[in-house]
Protein backbone atom coordinates (compact mmCIF):
# COMPACT_ATOMS: atom_id res chain seq x y z
CA UNK A 1 0.00 0.00 0.00
CA UNK A 2 1.34 3.43 -0.93
CA UNK A 3 1.14 6.14 1.71
CA UNK A 4 -0.11 9.56 0.70
CA UNK A 5 2.37 12.40 1.02
CA UNK A 6 1.38 14.90 3.72
CA UNK A 7 0.47 17.49 1.08
CA UNK A 8 -2.21 15.09 -0.25
CA UNK A 9 -3.96 14.75 3.12
CA UNK A 10 -7.13 16.81 3.63
CA UNK A 11 -6.32 20.30 4.92
CA UNK A 12 -9.19 20.18 7.44
CA UNK A 13 -11.26 17.62 9.35
CA UNK A 14 -14.23 18.14 6.99
CA UNK A 15 -12.17 16.92 4.04
CA UNK A 16 -11.51 18.66 0.75
CA UNK A 17 -13.37 21.59 -0.82
CA UNK A 18 -13.77 22.48 -4.49
CA UNK A 19 -11.19 25.27 -4.41
CA UNK A 20 -8.58 22.87 -3.01
CA UNK A 21 -8.28 21.08 -6.37
CA UNK A 22 -6.58 24.13 -7.91
CA UNK A 23 -3.93 23.99 -5.17
CA UNK A 24 -2.95 20.36 -5.71
CA UNK A 25 -0.47 20.36 -8.60
CA UNK A 26 0.91 17.01 -7.39
CA UNK A 27 -2.51 15.33 -7.65
CA UNK A 28 -2.77 12.74 -10.41
CA UNK A 29 -4.37 13.78 -13.67
CA UNK A 30 -8.17 13.39 -13.67
CA UNK A 31 -8.56 13.94 -9.92
CA UNK A 32 -12.20 14.55 -8.99
CA UNK A 33 -13.85 15.70 -5.78
CA UNK A 34 -16.96 13.73 -4.78
CA UNK A 35 -18.59 14.55 -1.43
CA UNK A 36 -15.36 16.03 -0.08
CA UNK A 37 -13.23 13.01 -1.04
CA UNK A 38 -10.58 12.99 -3.76
CA UNK A 39 -11.14 10.35 -6.44
CA UNK A 40 -8.08 9.45 -8.49
CA UNK A 41 -7.95 7.68 -11.81
CA UNK A 42 -5.18 5.25 -10.89
CA UNK A 43 -5.63 2.61 -13.59
CA UNK A 44 -4.77 2.73 -17.29
CA UNK A 45 -7.60 3.79 -19.57
CA UNK A 46 -8.67 1.34 -22.25
CA UNK A 47 -8.08 2.36 -25.84
CA UNK A 48 -11.85 2.02 -26.44
CA UNK A 49 -12.55 4.74 -23.86
CA UNK A 50 -9.95 7.19 -25.19
CA UNK A 51 -10.90 6.67 -28.83
CA UNK A 52 -14.61 7.15 -28.10
CA UNK A 53 -13.97 10.34 -26.09
CA UNK A 54 -11.82 11.67 -28.95
CA UNK A 55 -14.43 10.68 -31.56
CA UNK A 56 -17.26 12.32 -29.61
CA UNK A 57 -15.17 15.46 -29.03
CA UNK A 58 -14.35 15.84 -32.73
CA UNK A 59 -17.91 15.10 -33.86
CA UNK A 60 -19.53 17.48 -31.38
CA UNK A 61 -17.04 20.25 -32.21
CA UNK A 62 -17.94 19.87 -35.89
CA UNK A 63 -21.68 20.10 -35.19
CA UNK A 64 -21.79 22.70 -32.41
CA UNK A 65 -23.29 26.01 -33.56
CA UNK A 66 -21.87 29.39 -32.56
CA UNK A 67 -22.28 30.03 -28.85
CA UNK A 68 -21.47 26.45 -27.80
CA UNK A 69 -18.03 25.19 -26.77
CA UNK A 70 -16.95 21.57 -26.29
CA UNK A 71 -14.54 20.84 -23.43
CA UNK A 72 -12.79 17.61 -22.61
CA UNK A 73 -11.89 16.55 -19.06
CA UNK A 74 -12.72 19.80 -17.24
CA UNK A 75 -14.26 19.83 -13.78
CA UNK A 76 -17.66 21.26 -12.87
CA UNK A 77 -17.97 22.95 -9.47
CA UNK A 78 -21.35 21.56 -8.45
CA UNK A 79 -21.05 22.87 -4.89
CA UNK A 80 -18.41 23.41 -2.20
CA UNK A 81 -17.66 19.67 -1.85
CA UNK A 82 -18.24 18.31 -5.36
CA UNK A 83 -16.15 18.94 -8.45
CA UNK A 84 -16.46 15.95 -10.80
CA UNK A 85 -14.61 15.75 -14.09
CA UNK A 86 -16.78 14.45 -16.94
CA UNK A 87 -15.21 13.11 -20.11
CA UNK A 88 -16.88 15.89 -22.12
CA UNK A 89 -19.08 18.85 -21.50
CA UNK A 90 -20.90 21.35 -23.68
CA UNK A 91 -20.89 24.89 -22.37
CA UNK A 92 -22.23 28.27 -23.39
CA UNK A 93 -19.37 30.04 -21.58
CA UNK A 94 -16.84 31.72 -23.86
CA UNK A 95 -13.42 30.12 -24.23
CA UNK A 96 -11.00 31.14 -21.46
CA UNK A 97 -7.51 29.61 -21.67
CA UNK A 98 -6.98 29.98 -17.90
CA UNK A 99 -10.23 28.35 -16.79
CA UNK A 100 -9.96 25.23 -14.60
CA UNK A 101 -13.68 24.56 -13.92
CA UNK A 102 -17.24 25.48 -14.91
CA UNK A 103 -20.39 26.20 -12.93
CA UNK A 104 -23.52 24.08 -13.56
CA UNK A 105 -25.28 27.14 -15.01
CA UNK A 106 -22.64 27.29 -17.76
CA UNK A 107 -23.01 23.61 -18.71
CA UNK A 108 -25.71 22.40 -21.11
CA UNK A 109 -24.58 18.78 -21.51
CA UNK A 110 -22.33 16.33 -19.68
CA UNK A 111 -21.02 13.20 -21.40
CA UNK A 112 -19.52 10.30 -19.47
CA UNK A 113 -17.92 7.33 -21.24
CA UNK A 114 -18.29 4.44 -18.83
CA UNK A 115 -15.28 2.33 -17.88
CA UNK A 116 -15.51 -0.72 -15.63
CA UNK A 117 -13.86 1.25 -12.81
CA UNK A 118 -16.16 4.29 -13.20
CA UNK A 119 -19.44 2.47 -13.88
CA UNK A 120 -21.05 2.99 -10.47
CA UNK A 121 -20.12 6.68 -10.30
CA UNK A 122 -21.18 7.39 -13.90
CA UNK A 123 -24.49 5.49 -13.72
CA UNK A 124 -25.67 6.55 -10.27
CA UNK A 125 -23.60 9.07 -8.31
CA UNK A 126 -22.86 11.52 -11.12
CA UNK A 127 -26.28 11.01 -12.70
CA UNK A 128 -27.89 12.21 -9.45
CA UNK A 129 -25.39 15.00 -8.75
CA UNK A 130 -25.54 16.53 -12.24
CA UNK A 131 -29.35 16.50 -12.10
CA UNK A 132 -29.43 18.07 -8.63
CA UNK A 133 -27.10 20.80 -9.93
CA UNK A 134 -29.57 21.57 -12.75
CA UNK A 135 -27.48 20.50 -15.77
CA UNK A 136 -30.13 20.01 -18.50
CA UNK A 137 -28.67 17.04 -20.43
CA UNK A 138 -26.63 13.94 -19.58
CA UNK A 139 -25.31 11.27 -21.96
CA UNK A 140 -23.79 8.07 -20.67
CA UNK A 141 -21.89 6.07 -23.33
CA UNK A 142 -21.44 2.35 -22.69
CA UNK A 143 -19.44 -0.41 -24.38
CA UNK A 144 -21.81 -2.99 -25.88
CA UNK A 145 -19.82 -5.76 -27.58
CA UNK A 146 -17.20 -3.22 -28.65
CA UNK A 147 -19.68 -0.68 -30.04
CA UNK A 148 -20.95 2.45 -28.30
CA UNK A 149 -24.50 2.69 -26.99
CA UNK A 150 -25.55 6.08 -25.63
CA UNK A 151 -28.12 6.45 -22.85
CA UNK A 152 -29.63 9.94 -22.97
CA UNK A 153 -31.24 11.75 -20.04
CA UNK A 154 -33.02 15.09 -19.82
CA UNK A 155 -33.62 17.07 -16.67
CA UNK A 156 -37.22 17.02 -15.50
CA UNK A 157 -37.33 20.48 -13.88
CA UNK A 158 -40.36 19.82 -11.60
CA UNK A 159 -38.67 16.82 -9.95
CA UNK A 160 -35.04 17.91 -10.32
CA UNK A 161 -34.17 14.42 -11.58
CA UNK A 162 -33.13 13.07 -14.95
CA UNK A 163 -35.71 11.27 -17.06
CA UNK A 164 -34.56 8.74 -19.68
CA UNK A 165 -34.88 10.25 -23.17
CA UNK A 166 -33.61 7.38 -25.32
CA UNK A 167 -31.03 4.70 -25.91
CA UNK A 168 -29.09 5.01 -29.16
CA UNK A 169 -27.15 2.41 -31.13
CA UNK A 170 -25.64 2.96 -34.56
CA UNK A 171 -27.29 6.28 -35.41
CA UNK A 172 -27.70 9.09 -32.89
CA UNK A 173 -30.01 12.08 -33.52
CA UNK A 174 -30.94 14.78 -31.01
CA UNK A 175 -32.18 18.34 -31.27
CA UNK A 176 -31.00 19.41 -27.79
CA UNK A 177 -28.84 21.06 -26.59
CA UNK A 178 -28.32 21.64 -30.34
CA UNK A 179 -29.00 19.70 -33.55
CA UNK A 180 -26.65 16.73 -33.63
CA UNK A 181 -26.47 13.59 -35.75
CA UNK A 182 -23.76 10.99 -35.18
CA UNK A 183 -22.72 7.68 -36.68
CA UNK A 184 -21.85 6.10 -33.32
CA UNK A 185 -20.17 3.03 -34.80
CA UNK A 186 -18.04 5.31 -37.01
CA UNK A 187 -16.58 7.07 -33.96
CA UNK A 188 -14.28 4.09 -33.38
CA UNK A 189 -11.83 2.40 -35.74
CA UNK A 190 -13.16 -0.84 -37.24
CA UNK A 191 -12.26 -4.00 -35.37
CA UNK A 192 -9.99 -6.45 -37.12
CA UNK A 193 -11.10 -10.06 -37.20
Amino acid sequence: MTALPDRMRPPRAEGWFAEDLDRLPEAPRHTELIDGALVFLMWPQRSWHGRLVTGLTTALMAEAPAGFEIEREMTIRLDARNRPEPDLLVTTAPYDPDRTWYTPEEVQLVVEVVSPESAHRDRTVKLRKYAEAGIPHYWCAEDEAGLPVVHVYELDRPTGAYAPAGIFRGTFRRTVPFEVGLDLDGLLPPRRA
